[in-house]
C-alpha cells in the first residue's frame, strides 16, 4: 500500500503542475497580446490628428501649438503685404509724377478716382478696363461711404485698387480747426485699416482744398498729400448730356503732359469712357504708373 500511495501522489502532483502551466500560457498569450497590439495601433492616431503640423509628438501642448502659430503668421502677413514694388517715381510741387532717375520712363500718367466707393455696378466694369490695360489706379474714398458699404471697399481692394484717403465727409478742410481735420482724416485711416487690413498712404483733400492744416495732419499720418494736375471735368457733366465720352477724352488730352495726375470720379459716364481714354493715351505713347512705385515723401521741386 505504501508504494501505491507514493505512485498515486506523484501522479497527482505531475498533473497539477501541467495544468497550471497551460492556464498561464493561455492568459498571457491569447488575451494580453491583442491588448498590446490594439494599444500600439491606436496610440499614433490621436497624435497625428491633433497635431498634424508637428514634426514629432511632444508631451507638452505648447511646442505643438507654437509651430502652428508660426506657420500661419508668415502666410497671413504675406497675403496682406503689398507686392515689393521699387520706388521709381516721386511727386513734384505741381502734383506731377516724375522719375527718380534718368532712364526711368517719364511719359507716364497717374490714374485716380475720387468720391467712392459707390456701386459695384460701376466698380467692376471700371476694374475690368484697368485690368485690360494692365493699369493701376488710386481710389480716394470717403469714410461715410465706406461705413455704409464696407463690402464695396473690399471689392476695390480685392480687385487690386490702391486705396487713398479723401476725408470722412467730403467737406472743405482748409478753414476747419486742427481737431476737426484730424478727425476727418484719421477716421478714414482707421476704417480702411479695419475693413481691408491696409492703411492708405495717399491723401487728396475734397475740392483740392486742404490748406496748411490738411497738409500738416496728412504729414503726421505719413500720407502723401496731393490734388491733381489734369482734371477730366467728369464732375461737371450731366446724366442726360450727350457726347460725354468725347468731351472727357478731350478734356484730358488737352492738358496731357508727362506725369499727368489725372482726376476722375466713380461716375457712369467715366466708366463708359475709360477704355477709350486709356487706349487713346496708349496711342500717344503714355503708360500708367503704378501708385505703389511712387515715393510717399514730401514733394520736391520740379
Amino acid at each position: 500500500m505504501g508504494k501505491w500511495t507514493s505512485a498515486l501522489l506523484l501522479t497527482v502532483l505531475l498533473l497539477s503542475a501541467c495544468g497550471n502551466n497551460t492556464g498561464n500560457g493561455t492568459t498571457s498569450g491569447d488575451n494580453s497580446q491583442p491588448t498590446a497590439t490594439a494599444t500600439a495601433s491606436q496610440a499614433p492616431e490621436p497624435v497625428q490628428t491633433d497635431a498634424p503640423s508637428s514634426a514629432a509628438p511632444s508631451p507638452s501642448p505648447s511646442p505643438t501649438a507654437t509651430p502652428d502659430t508660426a506657420s500661419a503668421s508668415p502666410g497671413s502677413e504675406a497675403a496682406g503685404d503689398p507686392e515689393n514694388i521699387p520706388l521709381l517715381y516721386h511727386m513734384n510741387k505741381n502734383y506731377d509724377i516724375v522719375p527718380n532717375d534718368e532712364g526711368t520712363a517719364k511719359k507716364v500718367v497717374l490714374l485716380t478716382f475720387d468720391d467712392g466707393p459707390k456701386e459695384a455696378a460701376m466698380i467692376n466694369p471700371l476694374m475690368d478696363v484697368l485690368d485690360k490695360h494692365h493699369a493701376k489706379a488710386i481710389f480716394f474714398v470717403n469714410g461715410y461711404r465706406v461705413k455704409e458699404h464696407p463690402e464695396l471697399l473690399k471689392l476695390i481692394h480685392d480687385r487690386g485698387g490702391i486705396l487713398g484717403n479723401h476725408s470722412w465727409d467730403h467737406i472743405v478742410l482748409k478753414d476747419k480747426s486742427y481737431a476737426e481735420v484730424k478727425k476727418q482724416i484719421e477716421d478714414v485711416q482707421a476704417i480702411v485699416k479695419e475693413t481691408t487690413g491696409e492703411t492708405p498712404v495717399f491723401f487728396r483733400p475734397p475740392h483740392g482744398a486742404g490748406g496748411d492744416v490738411g497738409k500738416k495732419v496728412a504729414a503726421e499720418n505719413h500720407l502723401l498729400y496731393m490734388t491733381w494736375s489734369n482734371g477730366s471735368l467728369d464732375w461737371e457733366m450731366k446724366e442726360k448730356e450727350t457726347g460725354k465720352t468725347g468731351k472727357l477724352i478731350k478734356n484730358v488730352t488737352d492738358q496731357l503732359h508727362s506725369g499727368s495726375n489725372i482726376l476722375m470720379h466713380e461716375l457712369p459716364w467715366t466708366v463708359e469712357a475709360l477704355d477709350q481714354l486709356l487706349t487713346t493715351l496708349e496711342g500717344k505713347g503714355y503708360s500708367f504708373v503704378d501708385p505703389r512705385s511712387i515715393s510717399t515723401k514730401a514733394p520736391v521741386a520740379k
